[in-house]
Order: C-alpha cells, then structure tokens, then sequence
C-alpha cells in the first residue's frame, strides 16, 4: 500500500517556521519541570504503595479522613483504575514501633476469638512479622485459615505434618484494614498489591535510568558517525534529546490535570527508552535515502536532495507510525491505569519523535551544510 507516493512538499524550505514551533513546545517543558518539577513513583521515591479495591465506589476525601491521622505519617491517596480503587502512598516502608503492639494486638484477639483461652507463645518477631506457637498442628492449621479469613496475611512456619507455628506479618496494608474494617463494614474491600523501595534503592534506580538514556544516546552518536557523517549523528542525537525533554516536559506540565497517573517509574523510563530507538529509527531512514540520493544526484543542491528523500519516505513513516499510534492509542484507553502513562509516551513520543527527524536531525544537517558551505560526498 502506498500513500502520498507522488508528494512533493517543501519540508525543509519551512523548517524555520517548525524551529518557533520547537522552540514553544522546548519552552513549555522546561517551564513545566522548572515550576512543577517531576512526581516520581514509588521506584524512585521510596516507600510503601498499597492498592484497596472496594465492591462499590468510594469517595477519595472519605478514605483521606480515615487514613490520615493513624499514625503512617505523609499519606497520599487517589483513585485507581475507576471509582471502586484506591491508591495509598506513604514515605514509611514498615509499620512505626508505637503502632506495632497495636497491630500485634488485633491479632492476638483474633486468635482469642477463635480458641478462647488458648496457650500460645510468641516465639520470634521482627519489624515486618511475628511467629506464634501453638499446642498441636491441626490447630495451628485452623488459626491459620481463620486468621486469613479476618483480613490478616499468616502462613505456616513448614508444610511438615508436625508443623505448630505460624507467621503473621505486620505490614502498613494490615494497619490501614485494621482501621478501615469497622468503618467500611457496608463495602468489603481487599488488598490487589503492596509494593515497599527503600530511599536507598529508589535514588540507585534513578541514577541507573538517567545513566541507561545518556548511555543510549552516547552509543547511538558514535554508531552514527560511522554508518554516516559525524553532523549526521551530532543531527539525530540533538532530535533525540529534543524528544526526550519535550516528552518529559508534558509530564511535569500535565500532572494532575489529565486524568493519567503520569508519575517517573521505571515503567516510564523503559517507555522512554523505547521513544529513543522508535525514533532514531525513523531518522536513520531519512538519512539513508539522502546517502541514496546523493550518490545519484550528485549535482542537485543539497536542500533539494533532502526534500526529495524526505517526500519519499513519507509513505513508510505514516503507515508505520500510524499504525503504531492506534495500537498505542487502544493501550492508552484501554490498558488500565499500570499503562497508561507508558503508552502517553510512547503516543506523544512517537509523534514529536517523527516530527524530530524531518524538522530537527534534518535541518540541523542542512543548516550546517549551509552555513559551512561543505558538500557531503558518500
């Protein structure tokens, strides 16, 4: 199938016109990040994300009331995936001492409420769970089945048939059901993922993204430079950060305002570094039918040369980034709240980043072929 098979459009005679349109488009991002700066996911931050899911749907400001003053510090709370989920976020990756014995408490009444007077021992304890002992096995299992039942995450120390102990972990997510069961009792919910990054580990994964993209672009330049000239390479890599900065600029800029949880994660930066080979490739295309071109048309002048090959990889670029696009755009819609900020990425992305290669690598080559008045020759 081809479209525009005959086009023959003055791209690059226009191309100072599309450098204003950079030039606002630059300008809103690096405001954007100036003024609102970057909202990081938990990755990066650090801390604890727990996600409730209710049977009916529940208000944001409700739950912000129950979970606020219970002792968890800086919490942060909104929807998730619908009316029905709930996102809760908090800096702390473990329970406080002070609400320890607490949460050790309701699970002791549990267990009184299912064999009252029952002897028991705690046998072990940590920041994260405590191990209790029981008389016999079968009623080990039973506590076991009956705490899980109430809400609590417990387990069996073994799978031996003698087995007497049992785990039950003391996390933020038991916390925040401890509180939350009395109030909530017309609208049952359940726990769908509690995810912990120390700080330590989440500042190791932002230097190793930013370290992954600049790595990208470095390693991109210098196999440009061979396949091609160096202002060639010196062209994509430019429309590469081009992309890239514009791309995270309406991050900062959109945040809270789109209905799209348009946090950094490493979800982002995998969506980012695959803006990165989606869009040098449609560069190297360009590049490569005006190596064709100029080994043909030797005399032609050099805007002309490039004007052409860009009017005949026009077709491809279509097809292939509309297709792309509607793909994309089906994710975006479609793909829960996990990946929608990866596919607004990758939706925008992959249209600035085909802007970019006609408007940004090209012109740059051009621009430097003319005010250096040199001849590429291949």
């Amino acid at each position: 199938m081809r479209i525009f098979e005959n086009l023959n459009f003055d791209f690059l005679g226009k191309r100072k016109t599309f450098y204003m349109v950079s030039a606002i488009l630059f300008l809103i991002g690096v405001l954007g990040i100036i003024v609102r700066g970057f909202h990081f996911g938990i990755d990066f931050q650090g801390g604890t994300e727990i996600v409730l899911q209710f049977e009916k749907p529940v208000s944001v400001a409700e739950m912000r009331g129950y979970v606020e003053n219970i002792g968890l510090g800086n919490v942060e709370l909104k929807t998730f995936g619908g009316e029905t989920g709930i996102l809760v976020r908090t800096e702390l990756q473990q329970v406080p001492k002070a609400i320890y014995p607490q949460v050790l408490d309701n699970i002791e009444k549990e267990i009184n409420k299912t064999y009252p007077g029952l002897p028991y021992q705690i046998v072990d304890s940590s920041a994260t769970s405590v191990t209790f002992s029981f008389p016999n096995p079968d009623t080990t299992n039973a506590i076991v089945d009956k705490l899980f039942e109430a809400g609590f995450q417990t387990g069996k120390i073994s799978e031996e048939p003698d087995n007497r102990q049992m785990v039950a972990r003391v996390g933020i997510a038991d916390w925040i059901k401890i509180n939350l069961r009395d109030k909530m009792q017309d609208n049952p919910f359940q726990v769908l993922r509690e995810e912990q990054v120390g700080p330590k580990i989440g500042n190791e994964l932002k230097q190793d993204a930013v370290v992954a993209v600049l790595m990208s672009l470095l390693v991109i330049l210098i196999y440009l430079g061979f396949r091609f000239k160096f202002i060639f390479a010196v062209g994509a890599v430019v429309a590469l950060f081009h992309d890239v900065l514009i791309t995270l600029g309406l991050y900062a800029a959109l945040y809270d305002i789109l209905p799209i949880n348009l946090e950094i994660d490493l979800t982002v930066v995998a969506a980012f570094l695959t803006l990165v080979g989606y869009s040098i490739n449609d560069t190297v295309i360009v590049f490569d039918r005006v190596r064709e071109n100029l080994k043909i048309h030797k005399t032609k002048p050099l805007l002309e040369i490039m004007n052409m090959s860009i009017n005949k990889t026009m077709s491809r670029t279509i097809l292939t980034g509309g297709t792309t696009l509607i793909t994309v755009f089906v994710l975006l819609m479609l793909g829960g709240d996990v990946l929608r900020a990866f596919a607004f990425t990758l939706f925008f992305g992959i249209i600035i980043g085909t802007y970019s290669s006609i408007f940004v690598a090209s012109a740059l080559v051009l621009e430097y072929a003319q005010r250096s008045k040199k001849k590429f020759t291949f």
